[in-house]
C-alpha cells in the first residue's frame, strides 16, 4: 500500500484532520506510525463503538501501531464512582478487543493500555500541573464541555480532564490521536499547549458522531438511543423498531449507522446489503452502496420497517462473535454496573 492509498483509507469516513499535510509527511517518513484512540470507562459500550472500531481497523490496515487507552481515571473524573472504576476497566478490557475482532481485522498491532498505569507516575502529574498553570479555567471548561457531564455545580475534575487528555499524547508516545468530533476542543487544547511545556503537537483525526436511535447522539446513559453489545436478536429488533426513521428522510440514526458501519463492512468484504421482503411487496432488495439505499429511501421505494429489520439482522450478525463470551462478559458487567 503506497502513501496515497494509505491516506485515502485513513481519510474515509472522517470529518476533519488537523492537519492533512502533517499526516501525509508522517506517512512518507515513518514506516510504522503510532496512533491512539481513548475511551473513558464510563457507561457500557454500545454499537456506536463499532464506528471508531472500523477506523481503528483502517489504521491497522494502513500499517499503524494502534494503542487503545482505557481511561479509567478519566471515568472517575467524569463522575464514575471510585469504588467501581477498576471493575468498569475490567469490563472494557475484555469487551473492546472482542469488538475490534468482530469486524474481522488482524489485531497483532493493537495494544490495550490502562490509563492509571501511566497517569499516576510523578513525571506525568508534574506535566499536568505544568499545563494547569498555562490553561485558563475558561479554556479548560470550554474544552471539556462536549465530553464531560456538566451539572449546575460543576466539579473541579471536569477541568483536569482535558489537561490529562492532552498530556496522554506525550506519555503514550504517539504521532496521532483518533476521536469523535466531540473531542475537537480537547485536541486543539493539546496542540496549543503541549509545545508550551516542551513537547511537540500531534496530528488530530476526527470521525463524525453517529446519531442515536432516538435523538441526536448515541449515549450509554439513554437505553432507547443505543443497542448494547450483549443485546440478543429480539432486543435488537425491538430497539430498532422504536428508532426514529421517517419515510423519505435519511437524517436519522438508522441510516447513519448503515452508512458508516454496515456499508463500510460490506464494501470491505465485497458484499451487498440485502433487504429481505415478501414477494407481494416486491421481493428482496440488494444494494452495493449506501448511495443506492439512500436514493430508494428518499423516493420512498424502501419502507422504514424493512430497512430497520435488515439493519437489526446485520447488527446481530456482527455481535454474535462477541456474545460467544456472554457468560464471562455478563459476570464482569454485573460487577461493574
Amino acid at each position: 500500500m503506497n502513501v496515497e492509498e494509505k491516506l485515502a483509507l485513513i481519510k474515509r469516513n472522517t470529518e476533519e484532520i488537523i492537519t492533512e499535510k502533517e499526516l501525509r509527511d508522517l506517512l512518507e517518513k515513518k514506516k510504522k506510525p503510532v496512533i491512539y484512540w481513548g475511551t473513558a470507562t464510563t457507561g457500557k459500550p454500545h454499537i456506536g463503538y463499532l464506528f471508531p472500531a472500523l477506523k481503528i481497523a483502517d489504521f491497522l490496515k494502513a500499517g499503524f501501531h494502534v494503542k487503545i487507552l482505557l481511561a479509567d481515571l478519566h471515568a472517575a473524573l467524569d463522575n464514575v464512582p471510585w469504588t467501581v472504576v477498576e471493575k468498569r476497566y475490567n469490563y472494557y478490557e475484555k469487551i473492546i478487543p472482542l469488538l475490534i475482532k468482530s469486524i474481522g481485522v488482524d489485531i497483532k498491532e493493537l495494544e490495550i493500555i490502562q490509563g492509571s498505569e501511566m497517569q499516576l507516575k510523578p513525571e506525568y502529574m508534574y506535566n499536568v500541573l505544568q499545563m494547569s498553570s498555562l490553561v485558563s479555567v475558561h479554556d479548560a471548561t470550554k474544552a471539556s464541555s462536549d465530553v464531560v457531564k456538566v451539572s449546575d455545580n460543576p466539579k473541579l475534575s471536569g477541568i483536569i480532564y482535558p489537561i490529562m487528555q492532552a498530556i496522554d499524547e506525550q506519555y503514550l508516545d504517539v504521532d496521532c490521536q483518533l476521536g469523535g468530533t466531540d473531542q475537537r476542543k480537547i485536541m486543539v487544547l493539546a496542540r496549543e499547549n503541549l509545545p508550551k511545556i516542551g513537547y511537540h503537537s500531534r496530528i488530530e483525526i476526527m470521525n463524525p458522531l453517529i446519531p442515536g436511535l432516538i435523538g441526536k447522539k448515541m449515549s450509554a446513559s439513554d437505553e432507547k438511543s443505543k443497542i448494547d453489545l450483549l443485546d440478543d436478536a429480539e432486543s435488537i429488533k425491538k430497539k430498532m423498531n422504536g428508532a426514529d426513521c421517517v419515510a423519505g428522510d435519511p437524517n436519522n440514526g438508522v441510516m447513519a449507522f448503515l452508512k458508516y458501519v454496515i456499508m463500510t463492512i460490506k464494501l470491505d468484504n465485497k458484499e451487498n446489503f440485502v433487504i429481505k421482503r415478501d414477494k407481494k411487496y416486491g421481493g428482496d432488495l440488494s444494494y452495493s452502496s449506501y448511495e443506492e439505499v439512500e436514493k430508494d429511501f428518499i423516493a420512498k421505494k424502501l419502507h422504514p420497517l424493512d430497512l430497520k429489520n435488515a439493519v437489526a439482522d446485520e447488527i446481530y450478525n456482527i455481535l454474535k462473535s462477541i456474545q460467544k463470551e456472554r457468560k464471562v462478559l455478563e459476570k464482569l458487567e454485573k460487577e461493574a454496573y
